[in-house]
Parts: structure tokens; sequence; C-alpha cells
């Protein structure tokens, strides 16, 4: 099974190991994928006109050989 936006993984290695999450954007060029939650990061954004600047948080791509795909019927993750 292939891993799609929208679909529960759980993750294999890295600071969020045992985690689980959301896939929000897959960039299939770089075999990566950003998970809901996972591999957050913190951003420095400069101010504009329309935004208010600061530092925010948001998720990282991390890839996809570190997910696996979690199954929520039988609570076990199941291999690409």
């Amino acid at each position: 099974m292939m891993i799609k936006k929208g679909i529960k993984v759980k993750i294999l290695t890295g600071k969020d190991k045992n985690k689980e999450g959301d896939v929000i954007e897959i960039d299939r060029k770089n075999n990566r994928a950003k998970v809901k939650g996972i591999n957050m990061v913190k951003k420095h954004v400069k101010t504009t006109k329309e935004k208010k600047g600061g530092i925010i948080s948001k998720e990282n791509f991390i890839h996809l050989s570190n997910l696996a795909i979690f199954d929520t019927k039988s609570k076990n993750e199941a291999k690409k």
C-alpha cells in the first residue's frame, strides 16, 4: 500500500519515534512527507504588510522510509 495524503502513519525513527499522525503533504520527487504535529521546526518570519512576523512552529518533511502505514482497525502497522 502506498502512503497518500490524509492516511494515518506511525513514525519509526527520530525524535518523534512511535508517534502517529496524518499525512498533510507529500513530496514525491524527494520521497518525503509532512505529518501533522511531527518533526516540528521553528521558523523566523519577517513582518509584512499582510502578516505579523515572529517565530512560528511548523511541520517539516520526513523521509518516507521512516514512516509506516498505521492500521487503526487491527492496531498494528503494515509495511509499505
